[in-house]
């Protein structure tokens, strides 16, 4: 499997209602970057991606323009979803969201993979905006958590 493909059949395990089987496409060592806080691991990224599709089923990533040059994969995801459950991220400091029924999108960002061993190692997500994690927050209408 290349490495566009190897990341394509990773997120769609997440949009198919299966973050922990994403985790099979993840090295050991995995750094998650830009649209969280801080940093993550690949514990982390799992948690916070089970936590995600747990309360938007429909969630998707709508990946498009992926190119690869090396050990680097980049593409374009504008993550859409409609909040049907409760969200419960797994960070210190985020409050549980109660179910709104609110349709969200996202906007564009670019994102770069880097795949070793067959593994993806690193996700890092350009910062762009009203994206990532606080971008998700503030369409729900929750008061985010001050960042020290």
């Amino acid at each position: 499997m290349n490495a566009i493909d190897l990341v394509k059949a990773g997120f769609a395990t997440s949009e198919a209602g299966q973050p922990g089987k994403f985790a099979e496409y993840l090295a050991d060592d995995l750094v998650f970057a830009g649209p969280v806080p801080e940093p993550v691991g690949k514990r982390e990224f799992i948690g916070i991606q089970t936590a995600m599709v747990a309360a938007m089923p429909d969630w998707k990533f709508n990946g498009k323009d992926f190119k690869q040059d090396g050990d680097k994969v980049t593409a374009t995801f504008q993550i859409t979803w409609t909040q049907t459950r409760e969200l419960n991220l797994p960070m210190p400091g985020f409050p549980k969201v109660p179910a709104s029924g609110k349709h969200v999108s996202l906007p564009q960002e670019g994102m770069t993979f880097t795949v070793k061993d067959g593994k993806i190692s690193r996700i890092e997500s350009a910062a762009v905006p009203g994206g990532g994690v606080m971008g998700v927050l503030a369409q729900l209408g929750v008061q985010l958590p001050h960042m020290a």
